[in-house]
């Protein structure tokens, strides 16, 4: 009866054990999907209504807001660190289990016993006892895990929707370049040709002509560099995305108001705005983290001064008679008390607090910095779109009469016209830093400053966070 109870323990046992599963990666198939996964739009539209219900739809246009639905579903980097949550919340999960117990069986034969039966049977289980500090520290360590697998996760968000708003700016700036280079290479196409009829002539020397030459030449190239400068943005977009650049040559990207920044976004930053980007920035709640886990290491050590206990009950079947024997099991500390492992947490803890004060105050810092770029990027803007591009739009114009009223010649003409479209390229140049600026700034900020990202609301955790 004994054997065949013990037999049926051991098949249930053995049928709630999980099986192990192989699951080996197929890189093949893996580098397919990378180069041919569709960017499904009915997918980026429901995401869209799911993280910003009172956003305008783009309709088959993406603009921002949909680019940044598109990354998070898509995204590789962003899918990682969202495994990474479930592996640290999986962890933590195992880590309320209490430590296995230890079952020690043992057997004892007597030859020529005294008593009816030579054997002796015996059984214990040695229970470490699973309570106070070192469990609360213990359970602390991978509660800060999961904390900071969940910053890395936001972090990583926020660094996506970054690139993909650093992309699509230098995207568009840079078809905006291509476009004004490509004009004055063909002016300077005619004003070569002017040149050397007048050459030609004996009216013009061949020094003017090569310096006419070289400035073809020059709009040429930086034509050239500004579309493989646009191809270059359109690739970095697609990697945030998380989808293959083809997929970009099929929607119409979009950017409302790109040629006319909003005012300098930077006078709505308060004090609440700058302590809320302080607590949004994942070095600074890693470093928070990082604190929290010194205290719990010390919490722990300070703990390891005293004895740990674990209860053995056992069972004995000594030749005929039954014992229920009990021990009491305890791991000495160290000889000094374990003061030594204790001064060692306690400057641990003093070290991470100084690097939390020298995290909060690098981001202090990169806020002010990031505040005062959109000023001047603004003002240069401005100087360049009321002096430099409306005196270029006065020469360009007065060429024109005084061509038509033939004053001048093509050669005259067209160098006014190159200036002209050299004054647009500086006024992009200057957009260009404009929107680098506000980039920074966000950065700093954690934050979406203006445009349909603004309306993006609040996951439920950041809802329910003081």
């Amino acid at each position: 009866m004994k054997s065949t109870l013990a037999i049926l323990l051991s098949s249930l046992s053995l049928s709630a054990c999980i099986s192990y599963t192989p699951a080996p990666p197929n890189l093949s198939l893996l580098a397919t999907e990378a180069r041919t996964r569709p960017l499904d739009l009915g997918q980026v539209r429901d995401k869209v209504a799911s993280i910003a219900p009172d956003a305008t739809r783009s309709g088959p246009r993406l603009d921002r807001l949909a680019l940044f639905a598109s990354a998070l579903l898509n995204n590789p980097d962003i899918a990682a660190s969202r495994a990474g949550i479930d592996s640290a919340a999986a962890a933590a999960k195992a880590s309320r289990i209490s430590p296995a117990a230890t079952l020690t069986l043992s057997a004892e034969y007597a030859r020529n016993a005294a008593e009816s039966s030579p054997w002796l049977f015996g059984g214990a289980i040695d229970i470490p006892l699973d309570v106070g500090s070192r469990r609360k520290a213990r359970l602390t360590s991978f509660d800060l895990a999961v904390d900071i697998a969940r910053y890395d996760h936001a972090d990583k968000i926020w660094s996506v929707r970054m690139a993909v708003r650093r992309a699509l700016a230098d995207y568009f700036i840079a078809e905006r370049q291509a476009v004004a280079y490509q004009r004055v290479a063909q002016v300077r196409a005619r004003q070569q040709a002017a040149m050397e009829n007048r050459v030609n002539a004996g009216e013009a020397s061949r020094a003017e002509l090569e310096r006419i030459r070289a400035d073809g030449a020059d709009a040429v190239r930086r034509a050239a560099d500004a579309v493989n400068n646009s191809r270059a943005a359109l690739q970095l977009l697609a990697t945030a995305l998380g989808a293959p650049v083809d997929a970009l040559n099929v929607v119409t990207l979009s950017w409302t108001d790109f040629d006319k920044p909003a005012d300098n976004p930077g006078l709505g930053v308060t004090d609440e705005v700058r302590a809320a980007a302080t607590l949004s920035r994942a070095d600074v709640l890693k470093a928070v983290a990082a604190y929290d886990q010194a205290e719990s290491d010390l919490r722990a050590e300070v703990a390891r001064q005293y004895p740990t206990i674990s209860v053995a009950p056992g069972y004995t079947w000594e030749r005929g008679l039954v014992k229920i024997p009990v021990s009491l099991g305890l791991v000495l500390p160290p000889l000094d008390l374990n003061r030594g492992a204790i001064a060692t947490a306690q400057a641990r803890r003093t070290e991470a607090g100084r690097k939390l004060e020298a995290v909060v105050a690098a981001s202090q810092a990169a806020v002010d910095l990031a505040l005062a770029e959109p000023r001047a990027a603004r003002e240069a803007l401005r100087q360049v779109r009321s002096v430099e591009l409306v005196a270029a739009g006065r020469l360009s114009a007065q060429a024109d009469r005084e061509l038509a009223q033939g004053a001048i010649d093509r050669t005259d003409w067209a160098a006014a016209q190159a200036g002209a479209g050299l004054a647009r390229i500086s006024e992009l140049d200057a957009l260009a830093r404009v929107h680098a600026a506000d980039a920074g700034l966000e950065d700093a900020l954690r934050r979406p400053l203006e445009g349909p990202e603004t309306m993006i609301l609040p996951s439920p955790a950041a809802r329910s966070r003081p």
